[in-house]
């Protein structure tokens, strides 16, 4: 008797998933189709205590400039440079004192697909040394073609030797793209 009461109550939280599951995805196809947000919220209130997440898959599959390039699944944002000027600030190499605070700045064009707008940035990729790095924000719409200058705000290490730090330009979505971009500086009792 017990045993019935368990597979009954299985069975029906089985029929009310396949249920809950069947009622998401006809929201979606609604949603989707371009069906009136009314509509999709009307539907919703049949399941109010239930509540759909989706399943994060390629994150940038769906970008609707992709789409209209006929790009979608390719990731759209890029960016090079000229090395005879991508340092603004700090050539390789440049002598610091132990503990001394400095600003890196590179010259870097947008050779993507995609404008780079809020969200996009530098991150630290690595390398030896973060140096408390802090990026300064872009605070600009970058669009395609256009050249800008990126920062971070670095403080050397208290120890003498030679510093690497590598960072990478990201999207919005948190993406990594491009080539990595260095500073590499020495630390030195007497600096600069």
């Amino acid at each position: 008797m017990k045993i019935k009461k368990i597979l009954n109550l299985v069975i029906s939280v089985l029929i009310l998933a396949i249920f809950a599951a069947g009622v998401y995805f006809v929201l979606k196809i609604i949603q989707e189709s371009g069906a009136a947000a009314a509509n999709v919220a009307t539907a919703a209130t049949f399941i109010p205590t239930l509540q759909f997440t989706e399943t994060p898959t390629d994150a940038f599959a769906t970008d609707p400039t992709q789409i209209a390039l006929d790009t979608a699944g390719k990731l759209c944002d890029n960016f090079s440079f000229d090395p005879a000027t991508i340092d603004v600030t700090i050539l390789e190499g440049t002598q610091m004192k132990p503990g001394q605070d400095f600003v890196k700045t590179w010259k870097i064009k947008n050779t993507g697909m995609c404008p780079w707008g809020n969200g996009y940035g530098l991150i630290y990729a690595g390398y030896e040394d973060k140096m408390s790095g802090e990026p300064a924000p872009m605070g600009i719409l970058v669009p395609a073609g256009q050249e800008i200058y990126v920062s971070v705000n670095f403080k050397a290490p208290t120890k003498f030797g030679e510093y690497t730090s590598a960072w990478q330009m990201t999207n919005a979505k948190g993406i990594p793209f491009g080539k990595a971009i260095f500073v590499k500086i020495v630390v030195k009792a007497d600096g600069i």
